[in-house]
């Protein structure tokens, strides 16, 4: 099993930076690809942003582009989102996830990734 843990959510105002951590536990961390969704009251889960087991590949929503940034700590089993330039439309639960094959990198998949943590609230007030 995966224990995936967010912390890092809060209550921010508009064009500040937050940064969530995802901390794994319980397997190879640095096999699997890992994800950002988010989700508001009364929308469906949405991507936000992934990256591949070494790193070496990103993808964002268009939504989020330029302005969040996913990264990954292996040596920690850690995968970060910073979050800057925020907007209240960017308030949501925000959930971290891991894919459940290693080395398969569906990056928008919310079907690919098996693995979910409990969510971290980010509220940004204008």
């Amino acid at each position: 099993q995966v224990q995936l843990v967010e912390s890092g959510g809060g209550l921010v105002q508009a064009g500040g930076s937050l940064r969530l951590s995802c901390a794994a536990s319980g397997r190879t961390f640095s096999s699997y690809a890992m994800g950002w969704f988010r989700q508001a009251p009364g929308k469906e889960r949405e991507f936000v942003a992934a990256i591949r087991m070494s790193g070496s590949r990103k993808d964002y929503a268009d939504s989020v582009k330029g302005r969040f940034t996913i990264s990954r700590d292996n040596a920690k089993n850690t995968v970060y989102l910073q979050m800057n330039s925020l907007k209240p439309e960017d308030t949501a639960v925000y959930y971290c996830a891991a894919q459940g094959r290693a080395s398969s990198y569906y990056p928008d998949r919310v079907d690919k990734y098996h693995y979910w943590g409990q969510g971290t609230q980010v509220t940004v007030s204008s």
